[in-house]
């Protein structure tokens, strides 16, 4: 009756009951399909693009596309999609998740859509998590979409834009995310349209959509430049942190990881560094330094946040366990580990063009995913994606058993006891695959093996080069391999010759991630297509999510019971506990997930309107209707700041004069008694046609077509500059907008508005000096589009952004309120620097 009841109501059984009715139709096909020649089944790819160009649609073609592919998959790659990969085929081409376990063939049931939407014309991007597997698939798959007659591309981190252009003119293009995203960015950085590399954005298949959309979602692509600064204040902050004591000058929070400086670490710091109040305004850079040197040391572990690699501090991703090269922390951090380690502090840099996987992947036309575990965050993928998730069954039943976890005392009864199975099953025969949180886990373990005397190899950041090699030898009999967390993924572990006899492949892990979905991805590297396998956690009261989430009360009784080290609780109810702190964390880190995907919705609205004008620009033959209307604008919005007042005795013709000889025309062109006893209709009209008879002449001198690059030129300079430096204004807001909730604010409605006027202000500085460029600039015979940022580095990750601290501004002298405005607009100064 139960089982009957969660039928009725479970939506994901619904869903799956009505596509197996496309299924059975594809199925239908087989017998029709078989007898056609490779050359009557390659036809049918130009049948399908006519019929769609005559009004078809994909949806309608899918049936008879999916039985062409399924049938060119076993002609040339001996491979016959089942009915459960054409499940979750119907289901990505819907633009939804596909919830495939490992080893289900979600590389094999990526090919149907992917030729299916390639029939439009339009391009679709199969994005994986790394070059290995793009590399791969681009290659075994590529053979059956050639073989169908479709073109294949390899978008890789190696290729000049020539090579990339022709990668993304593919009706198919494999690639990883991070490639995917810089090459958006840079495209909105060109000069000419003819270096752009991508085509729109059409339709994405994301393999492993959970590690790209969900782990790495708060990760921003950022293109940066240098942004030089002494490295002495990291230094020094170093050093003062170095003398203090934990407790007595500085507390730290296990739970928040956050570290605070005590009364007695303040009296400290400012002693050390000779000042009265160490949270005076003045001292506002100072602070910050502290802060980051005292988070550096109590809450960045080398080996586990981080690596040190050829004098590079090098970060590790907490998902994966991989080398992040070429990612830094934000906001100085990456600097105090430097100094922390002793290090030469790189430079921190400016960024000039960023965006977050969230936003990238949104900007598709249809966007879909595979993955083996994605039901756990299925809330996130609707509400941030608008993707549902379907849990597509398994060609075989699952036989692997998933035992209760191990619960131990201390750290050190849990790895002897995890060291002991470990010896037990390789004795046997039986391959172990021993899953770590930490690369320091992994090199504990790897030496109590070595002490015990067993082989094994181990996976983690340090050596990752070899990993689909260590990985795919992980099923083989007697071996035992150590990774950290979901390291080789995308990678089947096949089992070697009689492993099957001996229980398949063991699975072992250390201790629980805060996430639900890591552990199960380590579960699922075991029992992949029916066989069998065997999943244990050992887990103990002093692993770090059992110390966060309430293990106090365990330890207590465990050692009321006199409960020895090596003897675990094997305990369902606290098994429950741990899954209960884990949705928990999954709750937090989605809520920070959606905040920093709000913050950028920000940027995201202001960074579709500039990129749209900078491609108009760059496509556009004649800029003189955008640049005339620029002018116009600003003559407008000049003679109304200075003729705001009723009385016209009030009106500072003379200052709104000066403005027009110094920004627009000759002073030849305009006098004060011009623009006397006029309206102010009156008066834009006349400096208009004074503006455009100038304009005339200039274009006279130039010939049209010089014009109509000068104008190019000086569009896409201003707009790019005023742009950069909004992008590091808006970071900079950003980064000290949390401090408004103070005052009873919201910190993200501030945000919004004071990004609002922020970006209005950068418009309106873009019309001046396009207008005043135009105008006033001469032109060489060399006229060419320059770049704006030199030596532009695309980096992954949290790079290390600039931190600028504001100049004040100099008043060296007293200016009245009616008097010119010093910085040369021609306004008052009460309607200009002076509001």
């Amino acid at each position: 009756m139960r089982g009957l009841l969660k039928k009725i109501f479970d939506g994901n059984h619904r869903q799956l009951k009505q596509i197996q009715t496309t299924v059975d139709q594809i199925e239908a096909l087989e017998s029709e399909y078989e007898k056609l020649s490779d050359d009557e089944l390659r036809a049918k790819t130009e049948d399908f693009k006519q019929r769609y160009q005559n009004g078809t649609s994909l949806d309608d073609l899918l049936v008879e596309a999916y039985a062409v592919v399924r049938e060119g998959s076993k002609r040339v790659l001996s491979m016959r999609p089942f009915p459960v990969q054409l499940v979750g085929a119907v289901v990505l081409h819907g633009g939804d998740i596909a919830e495939m376990k490992t080893g289900e063939g979600k590389t094999l049931a990526s090919t149907l859509p992917a030729y299916l939407n390639a029939l439009s014309g339009k391009g679709v991007h199969i994005i994986t998590v790394n070059e290995y597997l793009a590399d791969r698939d681009a290659r075994e798959m590529g053979e059956l979409f050639k073989f169908l007659g479709l073109t294949v591309g390899l978008n890789a981190n190696s290729l000049s834009k020539e090579e990339k252009r022709e990668a993304y003119q593919a009706d198919i293009t494999y690639g990883t995310n991070n490639e995917f995203g810089f090459d958006y960015l840079r495209d909105n950085m060109v000069l000419y349209k003819e270096q752009m590399v991508q085509r729109p954005l059409n339709f994405a298949i994301i393999d492993e959509v959970d590690s790209i959309l969900i782990d790495e979602a708060r990760t921003p692509l950022i293109i940066s430049g240098s942004a030089r600064k002494s490295a002495a204040l990291y230094q020094q902050a170093n050093s003062f942190v170095r003398t203090l004591n934990k407790e007595a000058d500085f507390s730290y929070d296990v739970k928040t990881k956050g570290v605070q400086l005590t009364e007695d670490g303040i009296t400290k710091a400012e002693k050390f560094f000779g000042v009265d109040n160490l949270f005076d305004l003045s001292h506002v850079t100072l602070t910050h330094h502290i802060n980051q040197a005292l988070k550096a040391h109590a809450s960045m572990h080398r080996d586990t946040d981080y690596v040190v690699e050829e004098g590079e501090v090098v970060i590790v991703d907490q998902f994966t366990g991989r080398l992040m090269k070429g990612r830094r922390y934000s906001d100085g951090l990456h600097q105090a580990i430097e100094a922390k380690e002793g290090l030469q502090i790189q430079n921190e840099s400016m960024t000039l063009a960023s965006i977050t996987f969230q936003n990238l992947f949104r900007m598709y036309q249809k966007l879909a995913g595979m993955t083996g575990t994605a039901k756990t965050e299925e809330e996130e993928f609707r509400n941030i994606y608008n993707m549902d998730v379907l849990a597509i069954p398994t060609n075989q039943p699952i036989t692997r058993d998933d035992k209760p976890d191990l619960i131990f005392k201390t750290m050190k009864g849990k790895f002897s006891a995890v060291v002991n199975e470990i010896k037990e099953r390789h004795q046997t025969g039986q391959p172990v695959l021993v899953g770590t949180v930490a690369v320091e886990t992994s090199e504990l373990i790897s030496q109590l093996l070595k002490k015990a005397g067993v082989r094994h190899n181990v996976l983690n950041a340090k050596n990752h080069y070899r990993e689909a090699e260590i990985i795919e030898d992980a099923g083989q009999r007697g071996s035992v391999t150590i990774a950290t967390n979901m390291a080789g993924r995308g990678t089947d572990i096949k089992l070697g010759e009689g492993v099957k006899e001996l229980g398949g492949l063991a699975v072992i892990g250390t201790e629980r991630h805060e996430s639900r979905r890591i552990d199960n991805q380590l579960r699922g590297r075991s029992g992949r297509q029916g066989d069998p396998g065997v999943t244990q956690f050992y887990l103990s009261m002093e692993d770090e999510l059992m110390r966060r989430f309430g293990s106090d009360n365990m330890k207590a009784m465990m050692d009321r019971f006199n409960m020895d080290d090596a003897q675990p609780i094997e305990s369902r109810m606290i098994s429950r506990a741990v899954e209960s702190a884990q949705k928990r964390v999954e709750g937090n880190n989605f809520d920070a997930r959606k905040n920093v995907l709000s913050y950028d919705d920000v940027l995201r609205e202001q960074r579709e309107i500039i990129y749209q004008q900078r491609y108009d620009v760059i496509v556009s033959d004649n800029l003189k209707d955008i640049v005339v209307k620029m002018i116009e604008t600003v003559v407008n919005e000049t003679v109304n700041a200075h003729t705001q007042d009723e009385d016209q005795a009030s009106w500072d013709l003379h200052a709104l004069t000066e403005y027009v000889h110094a920004n627009l025309v000759e002073d030849n062109y305009l006098i004060e008694q011009d623009l006397a006893n006029k309206k102010p209709d009156e008066i834009k009209a006349l400096i208009l046609e004074k503006v455009t008879e100038k304009y005339s002449k200039k274009e006279e001198e130039l010939g049209h077509d010089q014009m109509r690059e000068f104008e190019k030129v000086i569009l896409l300079r201003t707009v790019d500059t005023k742009w950069m430096d909004h992008i590091d204004q808006m970071d900079q807001l950003r980064q000290g907008i949390h401090l408004r909730a103070y005052g009873q604010n919201d910190p993200l409605g501030e945000y919004q508005m004071e990004g609002f006027a922020m970006f209005e202000a950068m418009v309106a500085a873009i019309n001046e000096d396009v207008s005043r460029y135009v105008m006033k600039a001469q032109v060489r015979e060399n006229l060419q589009r320059q770049e704006v940022a030199k030596n532009a580095t695309a980096v992954s990750g949290d790079q290390g952004k600039k931190e600028k601290k504001k100049q004040p501004i100099i008043k060296k002298e007293t200016v009245g309120r009616n008097d010119a405005c010093p910085c040369g607009s021609g306004k008052k100064y009460k309607n200009c620097h002076g509001r």
